[in-house]
Parts: structure tokens; C-alpha cells; sequence
């Protein structure tokens, strides 16, 4: 690996208030797996945008190939020989695998001559896909599958990938890495992007760190730890999250054998799910995407309403209720889609905590909204939370993912919940940010409120859950003490044994 593929020399973005990237230069090497390491907002998105030719660099060059490389769009990009994975998928659920393929082409062949080609190139790298299943009836990782395959389709010299795991099951990591390991040995760069260290470790052969948009530091991540690198990533001491231990208190929240039809054709149905979580408990849940963790969240926060006895809140039916009822009797919730759902992109952090906060921080007076008061609740979460943005008035869309996340968990928690439910709560955040997450969320549940915990991540859930349950095609498996849990037990609740309660006691 001793040519140059891609070289970055300082390049350099600036937008109103913030210098997204300063002066950054590196290089990848052709065969290299390149991590791109960094906290939310440090600059990794903006820098793979410009590579991309999604956006204009303000100054420096880059070389590709030895040449010049300054692509206006991601035609110019494509056409170079660079290809993306981005973290969020562009797929129309009702279109089949071979039309999504295709829409992502310049010159796509008949859809048969199409179909032949996926089904060979995605079995030659260990990732068969069906070219004529709808992509609404694929998984998470099996979209991903078709994101890849629309880029290998190209060609490509260098992938970029974004946060590639962050959908997928273990099994489905160990299968990508063994598809990217296939790439680099055919001389494909890969340009990784991914809070999760231990991944990095495993699979890159350098990283690039940065911080607040300036190179930091270079590392071999095989000669580091994940702490180490974390570390180097914030340039402080990464904080462990504690915990207090202590009983459990009175139920707080109970689903009484909620059924529940999905809203949408591609969803996942409740089927007579049961659960209860005492004050000052986590129950923490698993499983893979898309077995129906948006649906219970829905049900939950009062989105969906169902029968009045099926959700009970203190005792209290709450089925029918909707959302700000809900949350006036503190059940507060933070849905997984951070931007369109958790917040309005176009709308100032200002008001996106107004949306929420109205009822619980009492910023109506009479049918008035108190700006005033608005404003300082979100500078509080922004103080709070370690929110990088220039203010309050800027938009929800120009925080970065990370960012726009630690708003808007910190936003509920800051409410005082009695029952607070969240769904992917450290999606796509840095090291530093995850754990400060957790440690809030323990906070919480330490002053007594009862905290339910949807995640893909089980190094999370088991970090911080009391009891562990898995969702499986809509089903919930008992929950079960987290502590002693072991991941053939864990994989066996995600694959929907229900019975594995009755067989421990």
C-alpha cells in the first residue's frame, strides 16, 4: 500500500457560525480501510460531502488517481470512481430490489440483464439478494445489501462508507466485514466512518481523527484500544457510566396483552405484548430492526391509541389517551428517527423544544406562547447536554446527527418524567456522547422515574438495563434479569424463544 489513492490536502468548509472542516489533510492508499474518527459535529460528514462532490470546498485540493479532483456533483464523483453508503438508505419500499438498483444508475441495462448482474455480484461477495422482492418487505440489513450492491455495481476505486453497522445484527457485521475484507483484497479503498471502536479495530488499517473540524491525530487503531482512541477523540478522559443500585419500586407502566395492527404495509404488527417497569427500574429492549420497536414506541407515547386498558400509567388507563395527555401525566417519549419525527428540520431548536416542552415546562400562558421562556429551556438542554450549535435559533437540520440526537433525548429528560420511553437513544453518537447519554438515563431512573430502553445496540442494554426483553415479529419475550445474561441466551430471546423464562424459573 504504498501508492496514493485519495489525497486530501487542507481542505476547508466554513458555514455561518461554525468552521465545519479546517485545514484537513490525509491520504488513502489503494486496498487501505481508512477510518474517519471523530465526536458529533467534528467534521466527518462534511468532509465525506466534499469527496462526494455533495459540497464545495471554501480551500485546499484533493487528488485522486494523482490527479485533480474537484467533483462539482456525485455524477462527476461516481464517474472518478467514488461511491457512497450513506448512514440513512434512498430506497422506495415499493419498488423491488432490481428498480431501486437501477434508479441508482446513469445507464441502467434491461431490468433481466439487471437482475443477472445483482444476483451474480451480490453472491460473489457474500450478500445474495432477490432482484425481484419489494425493498418494503427487506430488512434492515438486507437494505443495506442493496445500497452496497448499487455501489459495487460501479466499480468503484474508494467506498465511503457511514456508519455502516449501525442497522445490522452481529451476524450481519461479521458477513459486511467479510464482503469489505473481499473489496480490499481487490484494491478497493474504503473510507469507514463508525463510533464503534471495537469495529475499527477490528477491520481498519489507519485512522484519521479529528476534533471540532482540524486533524488531531493518526493512529494504527490495531495498535489501540477503544478507549484510547475515544480518548483521543475528545482529547479528555473518557467517563465511565455509573450506576446506583438499589430495589425497584411500585409499577409505573404496564401493557396488559397489547395487540396492535401496524399503521403502514410494511410494518410489524403487535401481537399481545406484555410488559410492566417499576420506578427507578431500566428495562432495556432488544432485537433486530424491524420487528416492530417503532409500533411499541407508537403505542406507548400515544401516537397510535389503542383500548383504554391496555397501556396503564400509576394505575391509570391510558390507552386512549394521546400524546400531550400522555405526557401531562409524565410518559414521555423520544421516537428513533431524530429529524422529520423526534424533530421538525426546519424549525429552530427553540421551537422543536417548544413542541414537546409546552405542557411540562409551561411555555403557554393563556393560548400565548413564551418565546422567552422557550429559548432558555433550550438553551438549558443545549448547556446540558453538550449540544455543539451555534444557538438556539438555528435549525434542527444543521446540527449534525449526533447532535440533533443529544437535543432531543436531553429535551425529555429534562422534563422530569415519571415513565420516560426511548428508542435508539445513542444511534449514530460518538463515544463520549453515548456514555453521557447512559449516564442520564440512570440519573433518571436513580430519582425513581421507570426508563424503557429500545435498542439494536446490546452492549448498551446491557450496560444499563435491570431486565432484558427482545421483540421478535411483534411478539415480547418475558423480560429477564440483565445481569448474568449470556449472548447465547440474548440470541436465542432475539430469535423469538419465548420460553426461555419459564426454563430458568
Amino acid at each position: 500500500m504504498t501508492a496514493t489513492l485519495l489525497a486530501i490536502e487542507g481542505l476547508t468548509k466554513a458555514y455561518p457560525g461554525v468552521v465545519a472542516n479546517d485545514a484537513v489533510s490525509f491520504s488513502v492508499a489503494p486496498g487501505e480501510v481508512h477510518a474517519l474518527l471523530g465526536e458529533n459535529g467534528a467534521g466527518k460528514s462534511t468532509l465525506v460531502k466534499m469527496i462526494y462532490g455533495l459540497v464545495r470546498p471554501d480551500a485546499g485540493a484533493m487528488l485522486f488517481n494523482g490527479q485533480p479532483f474537484a467533483p462539482a456533483t456525485p455524477h462527476a464523483a461516481r464517474a472518478a470512481g467514488v461511491a457512497m453508503v450513506f448512514q440513512h438508505f434512498s430506497l422506495f419500499e415499493a419498488l423491488n430490489v432490481a428498480e431501486n438498483v437501477a434508479l441508482g444508475m446513469e445507464n441502467p441495462p434491461k431490468m433481466g440483464q439487471l437482475a443477472a448482474r445483482i444476483r451474480e455480484v451480490s453472491e460473489a461477495y457474500g450478500l445474495p439478494l432477490d432482484p425481484g422482492r419489494l425493498v418494503g418487505d427487506l430488512s434492515a440489513g438486507e437494505r443495506q445489501r442493496v445500497e452496497i450492491i448499487r455501489c459495487l455495481l460501479q466499480d468503484p476505486k474508494l467506498l465511503i462508507m457511514d456508519e455502516p453497522t449501525s442497522v445490522l445484527t452481529p451476524q450481519e457485521v461479521e458477513i459486511l466485514f467479510g464482503t469489505l475484507r473481499k473489496l480490499q483484497s481487490e484494491g478497493t479503498a474504503i473510507l469507514y466512518i463508525s463510533h464503534k471502536l471495537e469495529e475499527i479495530r477490528a477491520l481498519c488499517d489507519g485512522a484519521t481523527i479529528l476534533r471540532l473540524g482540524k486533524v488531531v491525530a493518526t493512529c494504527d487503531p490495531r495498535q489501540e484500544s477503544a478507549r484510547s482512541m475515544a480518548e483521543m477523540m475528545v482529547g479528555s478522559t473518557l467517563h465511565t457510566p455509573t450506576r446506583e443500585t438499589k430495589e425497584a419500586g411500585k409499577v409505573v407502566l404496564s401493557l396488559r396483552g397489547l395487540s396492535m395492527p401496524s399503521t403502514t404495509p410494511f410494518g410489524t404488527s403487535l401481537k399481545s405484548v406484555k410488559l410492566f417497569v417499576h420506578e427507578g427500574e431500566v428495562l432495556g429492549i432488544g432485537g433486530v430492526a424491524g420487528n416492530g420497536q417503532d409500533e411499541l414506541l407508537a403505542a406507548l407515547s400515544g401516537e397510535v391509541t389503542t383500548g383504554p386498558a391496555s397501556v396503564i400509567l400509576n394505575g391509570e388507563s391510558v390507552g386512549h389517551l394521546g400524546p400531550n395527555a400522555r405526557r401531562k401525566l409524565g410518559l414521555l417519549a423520544a421516537p428513533e428517527e431524530r429529524l422529520g419525527h423526534a424533530a421538525a428540520p426546519d424549525m429552530t431548536l427553540t421551537e422543536n423544544a417548544l413542541m414537546t416542552g409546552a405542557i411540562r415546562e409551561d411555555l403557554v400562558d393563556r393560548g400565548l406562547l413564551r418565546w422567552g421562556k422557550a429559548r432558555e429551556f433550550a438553551e438549558k438542554i443545549i448547556a446540558g447536554f453538550d449540544v455543539r450549535t451555534p444557538g438556539p435559533g438555528n435549525a434542527a437540520r444543521s446540527l449534525s446527527g449526533g447532535n440533533l440526537q443529544k437535543f432531543v433525548i436531553g429535551r425529555e429528560i429534562l422534563q422530569r418524567p415519571t415513565c420516560l420511553v426511548v428508542n435508539q437513544p445513542t444511534w449514530g453518537v460518538d463515544a463520549s456522547a453515548a456514555a453521557a447519554i447512559r449516564q442520564a438515563l440512570l440519573d433518571l431512573a436513580a430519582e425513581g422515574c421507570a426508563v424503557v430502553v429500545i435498542s439494536q445496540d446490546l452492549d448498551e442494554l446491557m450496560e444499563i438495563s435491570d431486565r432484558f426483553a427482545a421483540l421478535n415479529e411483534g411478539r415480547l419475550t418475558p423480560p429477564r434479569a440483565a445481569l448474568g445474561l449470556t449472548a447465547e441466551e440474548i440470541g436465542q430471546m432475539m430469535g423469538g424463544a419465548h420460553d426461555l423464562e419459564a426454563a430458568h424459573g
